[in-house]
């Protein structure tokens, strides 16, 4: 079989160029090396989305959940745990290859995000030590706080939307390095609304306990001083890995993302790029970005797997 388009990523973006491309009938196959939600269910899977249209807030995990849905519901293949390899061309065709076979295609659209991430680490003492046993990364459920002195570390929209998810059932802490959050002016509007504790200016010195988290030891001024907790949630960003770009053949920018033009070509004809994976001049990396973005790949797609006579 030969698919119409192959989608590399099941993120928001891949999801929304599946939709996309099934409302033309193209035969579409998504693929990704993890689960499908990308960073939403990866990284933040309780936290509230504000700025997605159409909804007031919405949990991460749901937003990817309704997505999920509709793609498939509308006819896409979507395959979990299946890493793309290589880019091939082929006779007339492309083909992604995989550790469990190849897909013949007409048009490919990368949707990889951030590739393959992890959470960026703190770097202090207790942390590895601690890790599963109060230190973590991703925010628990919330019924699982419940009772639990939360400390937060970060200043991103991410860090925050986190930690007033965890205020709303429990006693909660956000600890930033600098003198100021970077969030958007309404998530520190509810941030300035909420109970959460905030310590600006500190660094982190040290995660204690022994088989569970005790405390932090914070320096402030040049003066430490320990703040008791139960829980250290990390939220300071990550680290990506977009090393398989390099092997597709891909034109890259000095930073290491797809190069892509204003209709999200890249340097090969019939692949396509979209979301967090590609830069251009103003690019702006939000989850509507990379919808809006995938919503234009497809048509294009389209166009080079379809050639209609219109384009």
């Amino acid at each position: 079989m030969c698919y119409d388009v192959v989608i590399i990523g099941a993120g928001p973006g891949g999801l929304t160029a599946g939709i996309y491309a099934r409302s033309k009938m193209m035969e579409t196959l998504i693929l990704d090396s993890g689960r499908v939600g990308g960073q939403l269910v990866s990284l933040y899977p309780e936290k509230g989305i504000h700025n997605y249209p159409g909804f007031e807030t919405i949990q991460a995990r749901k937003l990817s959940d309704k997505l999920y849905a509709q793609a498939e519901s509308m006819g896409c293949v979507i395959k979990e745990n299946e890493k793309a390899v290589d880019i091939l061309n082929g006779d007339n065709e492309l083909v992604v290859t995989t550790p469990k076979g190849e897909y013949h295609t007409k048009s490919v659209i990368v949707a990889i995000g951030m590739g393959s991430f992890k959470p960026k680490r703190m770097g202090c003492p207790g942390e590895d030590e601690l890790e599963g046993k109060g230190v973590t990364y991703i925010l628990p459920a919330k019924e699982d706080l419940v009772g639990k002195k939360v400390t937060m570390f970060g200043g991103g929209n991410s860090a925050i939307d986190m930690a007033l998810v965890s205020d709303s059932v429990t006693d909660t802490t956000l600890v930033h390095r600098r003198a100021e959050f970077r969030a958007d002016e309404s998530t520190l509007q509810d941030l300035n609304k909420s109970a959460i504790k905030t310590i600006m200016s500190a660094s982190l010195v040290s995660i204690n306990g022994t088989d569970k988290v005790e405390s932090v030891t914070l320096k402030q001024d040049d003066k430490e001083f320990d703040v008791p907790t139960d829980l250290v949630v990390i939220n300071i960003g990550i680290s990506a890995d977009l090393e398989d770009l390099k092997h597709w053949d891909l034109e890259l920018t000095p930073e290491g993302l797809v190069k892509v033009g204003f209709d999200m070509s890249t340097n090969r004809p019939g692949i396509f790029a979209c979301g967090d994976a590609v830069s251009y001049p103003g690019k702006y990396k939000q989850i509507t970005t990379a919808c809006g973005e995938a919503t234009t790949a497809v048509l294009m797609a389209y166009k080079f797997a379809k050639k209609p006579y219109w384009a």
